[in-house]
């Protein structure tokens, strides 16, 4: 039995304050699951660029601000009949203003903001909702938030 191939990938629990209430980012796959918007590293990328341009990539949204790291999920699956060992490094991002366009060619086919706790509900996946779970923790501690204040209306 070969081993697995090992992949690494990034993404983001981004937040955003919309008439006072902390909402984070969801992103629906092609898959018809809900989950955080997540990708591959590039070669030569380090995991805090992909984790913004992966936001970028498949929900349009410029401008985020990287905030701490939240930690490492993994799993399996399989490609070609091989076993892959995929590790995904999650950051907690910050997004003041901007409109979501999900990104078809990505393959996502929603994103929406939602507030923290209905994001808990509605995310798919155990260890993505993990994360969301720990940025939730996070933006309790104020030295966290700090800065991640400005109100949006606009959803």
């Amino acid at each position: 039995m070969s081993r697995p191939r090992i992949e690494r990938s990034a993404g983001g629990v981004v937040v955003r304050l919309i008439a006072g209430v902390r909402h984070a980012l969801v992103i629906r796959d092609p898959y018809d699951n809900w989950g955080l918007p997540k990708g591959h590293l590039e070669r030569g990328e380090d995991a805090e660029t992909a984790a913004v341009r992966e936001v970028h990539e498949e929900t349009g949204l410029a401008g985020v601000e990287l905030g701490p790291e939240l930690g490492c999920i993994d799993w399996y699956f399989r490609v070609d009949g091989r076993a892959v060992h995929k590790f995904c490094t999650f950051f907690l991002m910050h997004s003041a203003v901007g409109d979501l366009v999900p990104q078809t060619s990505e393959g996502i086919r929603e994103c929406l903001w939602l507030p923290l706790d209905e994001a808990m509900r509605r995310i798919s996946y155990d260890n993505a909702r993990e994360m969301l779970q720990r940025a939730a923790e996070r933006l309790d501690d104020p030295t966290t938030a700090k800065g991640w204040s400005d109100d949006d209306d606009g959803a």
